[in-house]
């Protein structure tokens, strides 16, 4: 079942849980999130990056096949585009099949982000697609960037850019910073910015840097409105362990069975990170 975020969201919203985004950039991770989602009757979002469409696998090449697994499953997948930040390209995977995009102007001064985003919300309803955006800055783990108070979400500006551009959803930053965290680091997270969006809006909102966020900081954030998390890093280090751990064990293993086991140990994340979502039989 072939799906646009808008409804998958708008029924987490009311029922009060989150629909877990995986970042996928081959058939294989794809099919392993699908499936995991299958097994645990979730509605799933396949979470396509910018970056990896450009730098790994032409959209041409691959989203096709991922929407013939989408329109075969057994649940409701959508395929959303992540932080697209080239408006061209962003229209492009509109053109090309995707049900919801991320316009990722966060970038730009406000004015900019709303002008930018509002144009490509009309845009998108031609497709029947849905629009995710940002507002705020969120940093990375990488080169210790990690988002710091100046980055946070300014709660007024997302309450205006929400009545002005007309989203499905709005990404916030309030603690959390893409990439790995150092092990045993938890960050803090800025629970009152969800709080003064969510009581004002009513907007589905996410959580990007979903990835060792903690467990509290999690169920916390779902409790008071967010409804879609983003999860790549912890999805990806989990496939990239099983590589290790097959070869030390079997170095002779063939590729297409080592394949098989990291789409395998990536499934269990995926399943993990439903259960603490809630959306565990909500499809």
């Amino acid at each position: 079942m072939y799906v646009s975020m808008k409804e998958m969201l708008q029924k987490a919203n009311r029922e009060n849980y989150a629909v877990m985004a995986i970042n996928c950039f081959n058939l294989e991770t794809a099919k392993a999130v699908i499936e995991a989602a299958e097994e645990m009757r979730s509605p799933i979002i396949v979470d396509l990056l910018q970056d990896h469409l450009l730098e790994h696998l032409d959209i041409r090449y691959l989203t096709k096949p991922i929407i013939r697994m989408a329109n075969n499953a057994k649940v409701e997948v959508a395929i959303n585009l992540d932080h697209g930040q080239d408006v061209a390209f962003v229209k492009q995977c509109l053109h090309e099949g995707f049900s919801s995009v991320m316009m990722d102007a966060s970038m730009y001064p406000l004015e900019e982000n709303i002008r930018i985003t509002k144009a490509m919300v009309e845009l998108a309803q031609v497709y029947n697609a849905s629009v995710e955006a940002e507002v705020g800055d969120m940093g990375a783990v990488a080169g210790d960037h990690f988002t710091n108070d100046e980055m946070y979400t300014d709660p007024d500006d997302a309450i205006r850019f929400i009545n002005e551009t007309g989203v499905d959803c709005l990404a916030l930053s309030y603690g959390s910073s893409h990439g790995d965290y150092p092990e045993g680091y938890v960050p803090d997270f800025r629970f009152d910015i969800v709080e003064k969006i969510k009581a004002a809006t009513n907007l589905p909102l996410v959580l990007h840097g979903g990835s060792g966020a903690g467990e509290k900081n999690i169920l916390r954030s779902i409790e008071l409105g967010i409804n879609k998390i983003n999860v790549g890093s912890d999805f990806m280090k989990a496939q990239k362990a099983e590589v290790q751990k097959q070869l030390a064990e079997n170095p002779e293993v063939d590729y297409p069975t080592l394949v098989h086991q990291t789409m395998a140990a990536g499934k269990e994340v995926v399943k993990r990170y439903i259960e603490l979502s809630g959306s565990k039989n909500k499809s």
